[in-house]
């Protein structure tokens, strides 16, 4: 099965018609965040996600962590695709569902350790329609929640994607010498990249190229 690509921190609808036209399956955009790269303003990304055809899908990177803070979210960006790269109290997957339930659902797991494995098939079990596993750190004082462009542990990761009944898109700190590797060792449903495909944050179609050409 062909693996997935979702390119994110999309800055511009310039960016999101470059990925669309070199094979992205999804676009990233980012919201406000308490930390790391590519966060544009809700009105922009509006902009991309009205000009984003499908079947290419739409994801808003929200930090936020409450049902209404995430709906308002929502609303003022209007993507198909909800990513929450924070945990959320138990019910939130629920609630979202009942007031949009044609949008779908992807939670973030930050991958330090093997207690991850626990915490991505619980959000399984609470209904999240897909995972994303990243190399971020919410324990920090200043939470990192993705765009770090580290690499964390593949068998980790592994084992999350072996047990999970939902697709798994794997982030953090791919590049085109490395994604042949992340597939053959992890086997996910899909690649987010952000930092391996710019130069000086922008995105590169060059860059682009040698990836999509690894990933084959």
């Amino acid at each position: 099965m062909r693996t997935r690509l979702k390119i994110c921190c999309i800055s511009s609808i310039d960016e999101a018609r470059l990925a669309i036209r070199l094979g992205a399956d999804a676009l990233g955009l980012v919201g406000r965040m308490p930390s790391g790269p590519g966060v544009v303003a809700d009105e922009l990304a509006a902009a991309v996600v009205r000009a984003t055809p499908p079947p290419v899908a739409t994801f808003m990177l929200t930090s936020e962590r409450t049902v209404a803070d995430i709906l308002a979210h929502q609303q003022r960006v209007g993507a198909n695709t909800i990513q929450l790269v924070d945990a959320v109290p138990a019910g939130t997957y629920a609630q979202l569902r009942d007031a949009l339930p044609a949008v779908k659902l992807v939670q973030v797991i930050h991958v330090i350790d093997e207690q991850n494995i626990a915490e991505a098939l619980a959000a399984v079990e609470a209904g999240a329609d897909a995972l994303l596993l990243d190399s971020g750190n919410p324990n920090l004082a200043v939470k990192e929640l993705g765009g770090t462009g580290r690499q964390h542990n593949w068998l980790i990761s592994r084992q999350i994607v072996a047990q999970s009944s939902v697709p798994v898109f794997l982030a953090g700190g791919l590049h085109a010498g490395n994604v042949r590797q992340a597939i053959e060792q992890v086997q996910p449903f899909g690649l987010d990249i952000c930092s391996g495909v710019r130069t000086n944050g922008y995105l590169d179609e060059r860059k682009l190229d040698a990836f999509l050409a690894a990933l084959g």
